[in-house]
């Protein structure tokens, strides 16, 4: 029963998609151009989240062969959606793009560099945490890669800061207390929030940009993706303290397959035996 659950989570999340037509929908379908972009992000958004529910799904044991004698050696994997450090990556990369936007020469090479920075400190999170199924050692690699990238773009806005005069924030100082204060609770309940077509209280913009770095100043825009990319980097730190520990203590995909090919070869002995 506890199985099925997270199918019926990601029909949930597409029905609405699936009805969507200028019948259905009751205002009808957007002819702006900005309404549609926002439609059209509202719907990737949900796809993704049903796939995430679907691929979590896939991943548990038994689940997607019952009554088979898999030897066990692809391990539960992905899932990096409920961790926070890709959670905090994800807001900390909108963030970026929306201040280079603003304050960001987009003809220069550290526009690129900072986007790109932002990225990188998300996507291979996820990447690692996928490639865990048969690599604990390209998890733990690529894991440090996006905690470099934030560390990469950490640099770049306290340079920003510091080439314009501009005050950076100390970390208890108020302004920062406040934001780390917004993190503590805003990641969970924010994730909570995805499926946009039953929670209108939420809009695009709150989602897009829960800390307001569209409408703040360079300053305090510039710190408080400072205050969030330490916090970041923080929770990649204990990441990969946990995945080093794991692999010492259980070992690779390449000791799992010598493990598993050993307890094989007991077993026929036994039975031959027999």
């Amino acid at each position: 029963m506890g199985t099925n659950r997270p199918a019926r989570d990601a029909l949930r999340k597409l029905d609405w998609i699936a009805k969507l037509s200028k019948e259905s929908c009751p205002p009808g379908v957007p002819e702006d151009p900005e309404a549609v972009r926002a439609l059209l992000n509202r719907i990737v958004r949900d796809v993704q989240a049903a796939c995430g529910l679907l691929s979590d799904l896939a991943d548990k044991p038994g689940v997607s062969d019952r009554k088979g004698d898999s030897p066990g050696l692809i391990p539960a994997h992905g899932g990096y959606r409920n961790l926070k450090s890709f959670q905090v990556a994800e807001i900390l990369y909108d963030g970026d793009v929306l201040f280079c936007n603003r304050h960001v020469d987009k003809r220069s090479r550290t526009y690129d560099q900072m986007v790109q920075a932002g990225r990188s400190g998300r996507q291979n999170i996820a990447e690692g945490s996928m490639a865990s199924a048969t690599s604990k050692k390209t998890e733990l690699k690529l894991t440090n890669v996006a905690k470099a990238s934030q560390e990469e773009l950490l640099l770049d806005l306290e340079d920003f800061l510091r080439q314009r005069r501009l005050r950076q924030w100390n970390k208890d100082d108020p302004e920062a207390l406040a934001v780390r204060r917004r993190y503590r609770d805003f990641p969970a309940e924010w994730f909570e929030k995805s499926d946009l077509s039953d929670r209108s209280d939420l809009s695009d913009d709150e989602r897009l940009d829960p800390y307001g770095i569209a409408d703040a100043g360079p300053d305090v825009a510039a710190n408080t993706l400072i205050c969030l990319a330490n916090q970041g980097i923080y929770l990649l730190k204990r990441q990969i303290q946990r995945l080093e520990r794991d692999l010492v203590e259980e070992g690779g995909f390449t000791e799992k397959i010598y493990r598993v090919r050993s307890e094989r070869r007991r077993q026929q002995r036994r039975g031959h035996a027999e």
